[in-house]
């Protein structure tokens, strides 16, 4: 695949989450997918089971929308630069819902095989999540 093809794939993914369908997922990652940042949730499946466990659970608690701000390729891999907005609406493993509105950055690596995302490295303002969902203080009184 090209790397116009490529990073329409990751942009593809990304949409496909937002409108909340899960089976896309059967299409555009592949079986033995590796996310090298797994959700901090126990009991997820590997593979593209994982990923589908995964989608499932912040879908429903909760519902939004990504923004790429940038996005690079070479070779096989695809960097993309986003940020993330929701509403935490439903309960998360050992966090009920809040209600508060969500916002997270993060860039994520994605190594395309086949036509498929194979692979996934990201970083994600994570303290910045469990902030907005009152799990951890704010620093600074923020």
């Amino acid at each position: 695949m090209s790397l116009e093809a490529n990073k329409a794939l990751v942009r593809r993914f990304y949409q496909e989450i937002d409108a909340g369908n899960v089976d896309a997922m059967d299409d555009l990652v592949a079986e033995d997918y590796l996310d090298h940042s797994p959700p901090p949730f126990p009991g997820l499946a590997t593979g593209r089971e994982g990923l589908k466990q995964a989608f499932r659970m912040f879908w429903d608690a909760t519902p939004g929308r990504h923004v790429i701000e940038d996005q690079l390729a070479e070779g096989d891999r695809v960097v993309t630069r986003l940020t993330a907005y929701g509403r935490h609406t439903g309960d998360l493993p050992g966090i009920p819902a809040t209600g508060n509105e969500l916002t997270m950055t993060g860039t994520a690596i994605h190594r395309i095989a086949d036509g498929r995302i194979a692979e996934k490295w990201s970083d994600k303002d994570v303290l910045g999540f469990l902030q907005q969902l009152g799990v951890l203080p704010a620093v600074g009184g923020h």
